[in-house]
C-alpha cells in the first residue's frame, strides 16, 4: 500500500528537442503527438508512470518554450508554471546543436527553483556523437545525461538518478497463516488491516468534441475555473488532447479536450493525427459534450462529428455555445434545427451557454453527473418484465406473415449504456419498429435522458453481445 503522494516530474525545454518522445517512452505508449514541426505540443499532458520496484510518479509533457509569437509565449508560460508545480524537473536540449545562451538562461532559471534538476542531452544517437555531450557540461548541472530517446540508448544512468528521487511504495506487511497460528494477536491485526474493496463507479470520462472554433477549450477553462488549456482565436489551436480531472458531487470527472475536427479536405499535416486521436479517445469516454455554435446552422460536418457519438454508443449532452451573441433565431428555432439534422441524437438534452461569459456553465457539471447515473443504471429483471408486459398489453407484437412472435421475457445484461435483451421465439421476425416502440416505452417509464438504449432480440441461449442499433 503506497503511503506517499505521487511525485510530479516535468519535462521542460525549447521546441523540437524530443520532450514528447521522452514522455511517450516513459509512458510506454505512443500518446503525445510527435513530429518535426516546431510547437506541436501546446498544452500540458499528464500520465502516471511506473519504473523499477513499482516506483510511480506523474510525468508532465509541456510545450516548447518559445517567445517568437503571442501564442507561443502563452504556451511558454504554461510550461514554466508546470515546472513550478513539479517536484522534479528534466530540462531537455538538442544534442545535435551547440549549447545556446537561451538554453543556459532557461536552465539557470529552473535551478533557482531549488528542486532536483537534470539536464538531458537528447539525440546522441551513437557512440561517435557522444563527444558532443561534453559541451553541455558547461551548464554546471548537478546531473547531466546523454540520451537517444528515438533509439532507446543510454537510459540506465538516467533511470538510476530517477530512482534516487522517486520513493518506493511502502508495503504493509500481512501476517501469514503460520504467523497467525503462533500469535493470537496477529489475527486481530490482520482483520484490522484488511479492507474489503468496494467498487464505486464514480469516475466519469468526458470527451469534448465539435468542429473547430466552437469554443471547446474555452469551455474546459470555464469548467475548471482556471486557464489550463491554451485558448486562441486561431482555428485548430488544440492539437494534442489533454486530460484534466475535477471532483463534483463525489464524482471524479476527467475532461478530454479533443482536437477540433476539420473537413477532411482541410486536414493538413499534424492535424491528421489529431483527428485519429479524437476517435481513439471516444473509445475510452463514457459521456460526450457535443459543442455546437448556436450562431450557425447545423452543417454536414456537425452531423459527421455527432455521428461518432452514435457509433460509440455514448451518453451525450448537446452544448449550444455562444448564446451571449444575439441572433435573429429563437431558442425553439435553434433546437428544431439541431433535432431535425441530428435525429439520431434524439435522446440528448440541450443546454445553452456562453463559455466566454460563464452563462450557465456551472450547470453542466450537475448534468454530467445526472446523465452518468442514468448511463450506469441497472434495472431489476422484475422491473423490466413488468414494464414489458404493460407495453405488450398496450400494443401487441405484430405477427410476421401469419407466424406468431412471442417475447418470453427481457433482462438487462449490461450498463454503459443500458443494454436489454428480449428473449423471443423468432428474433428475426421482431420488427425494428416494434423494438423502437419498446425503447420509447422504456424511456417514458424510466428516466433515460442523455443515454442511448441498446435493445436486442435473441433466442434463448443465443449470444447477446453482437452489434445492434441504439434506440
Amino acid at each position: 500500500m503506497t503511503e506517499h503522494k505521487l511525485k510530479k516530474v516535468a519535462i521542460i525545454g525549447r521546441p523540437n528537442v524530443g520532450k514528447s518522445s521522452l514522455f511517450n517512452r516513459l509512458a510506454r505508449q505512443r500518446d503525445a503527438i510527435t513530429s518535426d514541426m516546431s510547437g506541436t505540443t501546446r498544452d500540458i499532458k499528464k500520465r502516471i508512470v511506473t519504473i523499477s520496484q513499482n516506483r510511480a510518479f506523474e510525468v508532465l509533457d509541456t510545450g516548447g518554450i518559445d517567445y517568437s509569437s503571442e501564442l507561443f509565449s502563452k504556451v511558454a508560460s504554461f510550461s514554466l508554471r508546470a515546472a513550478e508545480e513539479a517536484d522534479i524537473i528534466l530540462y531537455m536540449v538538442d544534442g545535435k546543436t551547440i549549447p545556446s545562451e537561451e538554453d543556459k538562461t532557461l536552465f539557470y532559471t529552473l535551478q533557482e527553483m531549488k528542486k532536483p534538476l537534470a539536464l538531458v542531452v537528447n539525440k546522441i544517437d551513437n557512440d561517435k556523437e557522444e563527444e558532443r555531450y561534453w559541451d553541455f557540461l558547461e551548464f554546471g548541472a548537478e546531473a547531466t545525461f546523454p540520451m537517444s530517446v528515438s533509439h532507446n540508448r543510454y537510459f540506465n544512468d538516467f533511470y538510476a538518478w530517477m530512482e534516487e528521487h522517486i520513493p518506493a511504495p511502502i508495503e504493509v506487511a500481512v501476517p501469514s497463516e503460520e504467523d497467525i497460528a503462533l500469535d493470537p494477536f496477529a489475527k486481530i491485526v490482520s482483520e484490522i488491516n484488511h479492507v474489503e474493496e468496494v467498487v464505486v463507479d464514480n469516475e466519469i470520462r468526458v470527451a469534448i468534441i465539435g468542429r473547430v472554433n466552437t469554443g471547446k477549450s474555452s469551455l474546459l477553462n470555464a469548467l475548471l475555473g482556471e486557464e489550463r488549456s491554451v485558448v486562441s482565436d486561431v482555428a485548430g489551436t488544440t492539437i494534442d488532447p489533454i486530460d484534466e480531472m475535477i471532483e463534483h458531487r463525489e464524482h471524479e470527472i476527467t475532461f478530454i479536450d479533443t482536437a477540433g475536427i476539420r473537413k477532411r479536405s482541410k486536414i493538413l499535416g499534424i492535424e491528421k493525427y489529431a483527428l485519429t486521436r479524437t476517435t481513439e479517445l471516444l473509445k475510452k469516454a463514457n459521456l460526450v459534450l457535443l459543442i455546437l455554435d448556436s450562431t450557425q446552422q447545423i452543417s454536414e460536418l456537425d452531423e459527421r462529428v455527432a455521428g461518432l457519438i452514435e457509433e460509440h454508443k455514448l451518453a451525450c449532452l448537446i452544448v449550444l455555445n455562444k448564446w451571449d451573441i444575439k441572433e435573429d433565431r429563437s431558442y425553439e428555432e435553434v433546437v428544431d434545427d439541431v433535432r431535425d439534422e441530428l435525429r439520431f441524437l434524439h435522446y440528448a438534452p440541450f443546454i445553452t451557454i456562453s463559455a466566454k461569459t460563464g452563462l450557465r456553465v456551472n450547470k453542466i457539471l450537475d448534468q454530467i453527473v445526472d446523465i452518468y447515473g442514468r448511463y450506469t443504471r441497472r434495472l431489476s429483471t422484475s422491473e423490466i418484465n413488468d414494464t414489458l408486459r404493460m407495453a405488450i398489453r398496450r400494443h401487441h407484437i405484430p405477427s410476421h406473415n401469419g407466424a406468431i412472435v412471442n417475447i418470453k421475457f427481457a433482462t438487462q445484461y449490461e450498463t454503459k449504456p443500458p443494454k436489454i435483451a428480449l428473449i423471443t421465439n423468432r428474433p428475426e421476425f421482431l420488427h425494428f419498429s416494434y423494438i423502437r416502440y419498446l425503447a420509447n416505452f422504456f424511456r417514458d417509464k424510466y428516466d433515460f435522458e442523455g443515454v442511448p438504449l441498446d435493445i436486442v432480440a435473441r433466442k434463448r441461449g443465443q449470444r447477446v453481445d453482437e452489434e445492434e442499433e441504439s434506440y
